[in-house]
């Protein structure tokens, strides 16, 4: 949502500052929260404007959320069928090394 009081437009874009170069920052949504940021809408990013003597950087963004990628959902498959059979897969490697102390297990490569 947007950071804006009284705002709750979905966000589509950051705001970042860089108070040592006065410079504001406007980019792509970023994927979590961070200190100093701000998430704004289409019309809040659009009006963004910055005190006098700072530069405003506006990054290109996507309008829309492209979703999962075709490879995203084969690899989810492939993982869910793995498990399914009950499996590591055949790539899953040997342990070099296994000891045993209670529930804990050391396992160390060589």
């Amino acid at each position: 949502m947007c950071s804006r009081t009284g705002c709750s437009t979905p966000a589509i874009a950051t705001l970042t500052y860089a108070y040592a170069d006065s410079t504001a920052v406007l980019g792509p949504l970023a994927l979590r929260a961070e200190p100093g940021t701000y998430d704004l809408c289409a019309a809040h990013s659009g009006s963004l404007s910055a005190p006098r003597g700072w530069e405003v950087i506006r990054l290109p963004h996507a309008t829309t959320d492209p979703g999962p990628s075709s490879d995203d959902l084969m690899a989810l498959a492939h993982a869910v069928r793995l498990a399914g059979l009950g499996t590591d897969g055949p790539d899953a490697p040997e342990p070099a090394v296994s000891r045993r102390k209670g529930h804990l297990a050391v396992i160390a490569d060589l």
